[in-house]
C-alpha cells in the first residue's frame, strides 16, 4: 500500500518562461557558469568553437543563441520593517 498524500507541498505551479535574451550581464554570466560546468562533466559542446576550454565553449554557444533559461516569474518581497534604526542626533 502506498503512502497518504500529504498537503505540505501546494500544487499550485509557479509561472516560468523560457528565456533567450539576458535581461542582465549579471545573468549571462551565470547561465554560461552553469554551461561550462556541464560541459566539464562531459556534456557535448552544442557549437563548433576555436578553443577547447570550458567557458569559452560556453560563451560560443550562449553568443550562437543555442542556450536559454528558464526564468521564473516570482514577486520580489520586502519584509516589513518596524524599527526605523538608531536615531542620529544633532
Amino acid at each position: 500500500m502506498g503512502l497518504p498524500a500529504s498537503n505540505s507541498f501546494p500544487l499550485e505551479m509557479t509561472p516560468m518562461t523560457i528565456e533567450t535574451q539576458f535581461d542582465s550581464n549579471y545573468r549571462k554570466v551565470l547561465v554560461a557558469a552553469r554551461r561550462a560546468r556541464q560541459i566539464q562533466n562531459g556534456s557535448t559542446a552544442l557549437v563548433a568553437s576555436h578553443s577547447t576550454k570550458a567557458c569559452k565553449i560556453a560563451q560560443d554557444e550562449i553568443e550562437a543563441g543555442k542556450i536559454s533559461y528558464v526564468k521564473k516569474e516570482v514577486p520580489v518581497v520586502k519584509p516589513l520593517v518596524e524599527d526605523r534604526g538608531i536615531p542620529i542626533l544633532s
